[in-house]
C-alpha cells in the first residue's frame, strides 16, 4: 500500500470515527506527521489528499514548508529557543508551547513577520516524568498570560497519553477535554472564541481521542511506515 493509500485509509476512518461519535467528519483534522520521510513522502501524501502536516524539527519543518507552501505546517516538538524564529517563519500552528519564555519569544518573532501565530498550550495530563507539558493546575495561567501576547493566539491545548494503555489513553483525553471547559468559561469572550481546539491521539490511540472531542489528531506510522500494524 503506497503512502497516498495508507493516508486515504486514515482519513477516511478518522471520518468515520468522528459520525460515529456523533460529530461532523471535518471536526477531526487528520495531520500526518512526516518527521520520518523526505520530500517524496511528503509529495505521496499530498497525492492522497493531505493538506496538514507535522514536524517535531525546524532542520525539518523549514525546508519542508518551503518546498510544499500549498500545505499547513505543524510544529509539534520540543522548542528550543534559539531556533523559534525559523519555527515562527514556518508553522501555521504550534502544538508544543508549555514555557512563558518561549511564548514571549514567540510573540517577538511574530511581531518581526507581521503575523500572529496561532499556538496550542501543551498540558502534562498523565503526570509522566518522561513527558513535557505544564502542570494541568498550572495550565489556566499559563493560557491567559499567553493570551494576552498581541502576537501570539492561544487556540486550544495538546497533550500525549501514556503509551500502550487504551484506558490511561482515555483518561488523560478525558481529563484535557475537561481541562479545556474549564479554561475557556473562565477566558474573555474573544479569547474564548477561539480556544477550541485539542490536539491528542497518534497513531496508536487516535481511536480513544476522537469521542472524548479530539479536533486535531497526529498520525505518522500509521500513514508513513510500511510496517505499522494495529
Amino acid at each position: 500500500m503506497s503512502i497516498a493509500e495508507r493516508y486515504q485509509r486514515v482519513a477516511a476512518e478518522v471520518a468515520e470515527a468522528a459520525v460515529a461519535a456523533g460529530r461532523a467528519p471535518e471536526d477531526v483534522l487528520l495531520v500526518a506527521v512526516s518527521k520520518t520521510v523526505g520530500p517524496e513522502g511528503v509529495a505521496e501524501a499530498i497525492e492522497g489528499g493531505a493538506r496538514d502536516f507535522g514536524e517535531n524539527r525546524p532542520d525539518q519543518i523549514v525546508p519542508k514548508s518551503a518546498a510544499f507552501p500549498e500545505a499547513r505546517w505543524h510544529f509539534i516538538g520540543n522548542i528550543q529557543s534559539r531556533r523559534i524564529p525559523e519555527i515562527v517563519a514556518s508553522a501555521t500552528l504550534i502544538h508544543s508551547l508549555y514555557q512563558r519564555r518561549h511564548a514571549e519569544k514567540i510573540d517577538r518573532a511574530a511581531a518581526e513577520l507581521s503575523k500572529v501565530q496561532d499556538v496550542l498550550i501543551e498540558v502534562n495530563v498523565s503526570g509522566e516524568v518522561s513527558k513535557s507539558g505544564v502542570d494541568p493546575v498550572e495550565a489556566a495561567d499559563l493560557v491567559r498570560t499567553v493570551a494576552a501576547l498581541p502576537h501570539v493566539s492561544v487556540r486550544g491545548l495538546m497533550t500525549m497519553a501514556p503509551a500502550g494503555d487504551a484506558q490511561a489513553a482515555r483518561e488523560a483525553f478525558a481529563g484535557l477535554a475537561e481541562l479545556a471547559a474549564q479554561i475557556r468559561s473562565q477566558l474573555p469572550a474573544d479569547d474564548a472564541a477561539v480556544f477550541t481546539e485539542l490536539s491528542m491521539g497518534m497513531s496508536d490511540d487516535w481511536r480513544e481521542a476522537v469521542p472524548l472531542g479530539a479536533t486535531i489528531v497526529r498520525v505518522g506510522r500509521a500513514i508513513f511506515s510500511e510496517s505499522y500494524q494495529e
